[in-house]
């Protein structure tokens, strides 16, 4: 694990959060952070060193050093670094995880027998058969040249290892399309990538071939939230976004995401980040470490 430690670090001081293999993403703390709200995408996250707190609903889910939080769709998280010094620096990074590749990889799968639907986070010990392919996924950002070829190729190999882990039927049940789980996810990947658009509950339930009030139920289970609550805070991490990398006006940023009113945007930015979007976007942007997605 130093190894990735500290192929992590470098590369963090190189070129900050983003990497150039898609849906990798590196986060450094040097102390403990607010409260950050985000949309965890269907992913694989791993604490190197420190430890951070993940909240969705009123449950929490404590990893640290070693361990590994997978999210088996998309999910409006509540999250907090617990554990960070300048000696001993907080090191993360997520994986995102094409649900097409676990459907295909499902099929694989010895065992063949039915998923058991867990719950939407699990927790679990980094096994030392994820480190090489870990190791050597980072180590192809030092040859970009490499990249379009081998890196599908670990990809393919960690979600394996993860399938065929103790924690596999999290994974698993978003492969297979049948299940309610998958559906709520199909349910969730399309708000979230319209979320400026209007939407119709009973075009959303037609979607997941469930009844509205089966959505409803469903989705709330998996989620805490209604489907217009979702959308809601997708629209608001959209604003933020937009706020710190394209523009200072607030109503422009809610308008562009799907508010018909300023005040409405400002009321709702205000009351899930706790505060108006200026103040937020200039304290953000006064903390480097930042980080609304690891």
């Amino acid at each position: 694990m130093d190894h990735l430690r500290g192929l992590l670090a470098r590369h963090w001081h190189a070129k900050g959060r983003e990497t150039q293999i898609d849906g990798l993403f590196l986060s450094h703390a040097e102390q403990p952070s607010d409260i950050m709200r985000s949309i965890y995408r269907t992913s694989f996250c791993v604490v190197l060193q420190g430890s951070k707190i993940s909240l969705l609903g009123e449950q929490a889910w404590r990893y640290t050093q070693g361990q590994y939080l997978i999210a088996s769709m998309d999910l409006p998280v509540t999250a907090q670094i617990v554990e960070a010094s300048p000696d001993r620096p907080y090191m993360a990074f997520s994986l995102t995880i094409d649900p097409a590749m676990i459907a295909e990889l499902v099929v694989e799968l010895e065992d063949a027998s039915p998923a058991i639907e867990r719950g939407p986070l699990v927790i679990g010990a980094l096994d030392p058969s994820l480190l090489d392919p870990l190791i050597r996924l980072f180590a192809l950002l030092d040859t970009p040249r490499d990249l379009p070829v081998l890196a599908p190729l670990i990809r393919r190999e960690i979600v394996w290892r993860l399938l065929n882990g103790p924690h596999g039927g999290s994974l698993r049940q978003i492969g297979l399309a049948g299940g309610a789980i998958a559906r709520i996810a199909r349910v969730l990947r399309w708000i979230a990538d319209h979320y400026a658009d209007p939407i119709s509950i009973d075009e959303l339930a037609g979607m997941a071939a469930m009844s509205a009030a089966s959505l409803h139920r469903h989705f709330k289970a998996a989620t805490t939230l209604t489907p217009i609550q979702f959308q809601k805070q997708v629209r608001l991490q959209a604003a933020r976004r937009l706020l710190l990398s394209e523009t200072d006006e607030a109503a422009a940023a809610g308008f562009a995401v799907g508010y018909e009113s300023a005040s409405q945007f400002n009321r709702d930015y205000r009351r899930l980040f706790g505060q108006p979007p200026r103040r937020d976007v200039s304290a953000i942007r006064k903390d480097v470490t930042a980080d609304l997605e690891v």
